[in-house]
């Protein structure tokens, strides 16, 4: 399984940028999606995931109302619409995959079992 993460790039605080996470090598409908972000010196943190079906999605708090994820399953895409982005936004993001069927989206990366390679958003003030 491969997870090929794009999008990102250097904008200033308040625009927005597109990420795209594609999956090849499983059924891009058996996994559950998620992204995770990573700053210098900081431990990763989960940012959103959306289910399988796209019926569910879960942000952090520190995103949410700014970010949305979706999914387009005929192209096994993940996409994160990152808006009113900040400086502290800032991260190598990452986008996951989840293959264990649960009854609810995980915040944890250590239950995803797919990474992508990361893409560099940097957000400057």
């Amino acid at each position: 399984v491969q997870l090929q993460a794009s999008g990102g790039g250097l904008v200033q605080a308040g625009g927005s940028l597109r990420l795209s996470c594609t999956v090849s090598g499983r059924p891009f409908s058996s996994n559950d999606m998620g992204w995770f972000r990573q700053a210098p010196g900081k431990e990763r943190e989960f940012v959103a995931a959306i289910s399988r079906s796209g019926g569910s999605t879960v942000y952090s708090n520190s995103v949410k109302g700014r970010f949305t994820i979706s999914r387009d399953t005929a192209k096994n895409t993940v996409y994160l619409q990152m808006n009113s982005l900040k400086p502290e936004d800032t991260a190598v993001y990452y986008c996951a995959a989840r293959t264990a069927t649960r009854l609810y989206l995980s915040l944890t990366s250590r239950e995803y079992d797919y990474w992508g390679q990361g893409t560099q958003v940097t957000v400057s003030s």
